[in-house]
């Protein structure tokens, strides 16, 4: 099975937001560069949303600016409405990702919208990306249930990704914000995200909430995804969330894929390397990932 995997890298981004520790933004940019050493080529780099409401995230302009550019490194900037968009492009981000929301309970609380107001606001604002010939992705924001609201409609689902197509969204992610999914469910709204966006590339985004990111990264890539989120470590959660935990750690993800014989482009040791600053220099407390704990497969003798 040498079937190629992306992973994109989200520890910058998703991976820092809800962490205790305040990163400086020079310790962010070597963050970066050991991923970049380590083989990623796309990661989430910073969040244009209110610095009031995400302080972590609050030093993204400057990130942005001090990163280093070229050698095919994509950045991916992230954000929730219009004059976030505009300062993703401002920044110069390789690509935007907008938030739609599946439900009303977190939409509310994250992004004071519904999900119809979260797909009409896309709608008006993914020209600006089109404008400026930057891509522009669609991640929908607790696809597998919400916080508040418990279970979520699939028709739901089905309703954004073709609502994203529509307005442009080069691909769509279906993210498990709060760890709830379960691999039949992921296969489940997979099917109807493709059945109502076909043309459009899908990625997955698992948090490991309850243990499960890992059997739902396995049903993603079973079903045809191409395309996985995954965090350095296994740090990240989501602010807005109540008890979110990390997302899936990178070094995990890329060792049951490796084990498998598809190909990421991700250098494992290097992965588990970064995760261990993390753990002892970056951030200076544990991490969740199980790799940086037990390391590769075991060495001949």
């Amino acid at each position: 099975m040498s079937r190629p995997i992306e992973i994109v890298e989200v520890g910058p981004r998703d991976g820092l937001q809800n962490d205790p520790v305040l990163m400086p933004t020079e310790v962010k940019v070597e963050f970066v560069n050991r991923l970049i050493a380590a083989g990623v080529k796309r990661m989430e780099a910073a969040s244009f949303v209110h610095p009031k409401l995400v302080p972590a995230m609050a030093d993204s302009d400057g990130v942005m600016a001090a990163v280093p550019r070229g050698n095919g490194v994509k950045y991916i900037g992230l954000a929730l409405n219009e004059r976030g968009l505009r300062r993703a492009l401002e920044a110069k981000c390789d690509e935007v990702n907008f938030v739609m929301v599946a439900s009303e309970g977190f939409g509310k609380r994250n992004q004071n919208a519904t999900p119809e107001e979260t797909a009409d606001l896309f709608d008006r604002i993914a020209v600006l990306a089109h404008d400026d010939g930057v891509p522009v992705s669609v991640t929908i924001s607790v696809a597998f249930g919400d916080p508040f609201d418990g279970e979520v409609p699939i028709d739901t689902i089905a309703m954004l990704a073709s609502r994203a197509a529509k307005a442009g969204a080069c691909e769509l992610a279906l993210g498990d914000t709060i760890g709830v999914a379960n691999p039949w469910d992921v296969r489940a709204r997979i099917a109807a995200a493709r059945q109502a966006a076909p043309d459009t590339r899908l990625r997955m985004h698992f948090h490991n909430t309850r243990n499960t990111a890992l059997a739902n990264v396995y049903a993603a890539v079973e079903a045809g995804v191409d395309v996985i989120d995954a965090s350095c470590g296994g740090i990240g959660g989501c602010p807005f969330a109540p008890k979110a935990t990390g997302n899936v750690a990178t070094e995990d993800v890329v060792y049951m894929l490796h084990r498998a014989g598809f190909e990421t482009g991700i250098d494992l040791d290097a992965m588990i390397e970064t995760a261990l600053w993390l753990e002892t220099e970056g951030l200076k407390h544990p991490i969740q990932s199980m790799l940086a704990k037990a390391g590769p497969f075991p060495s001949a003798g």
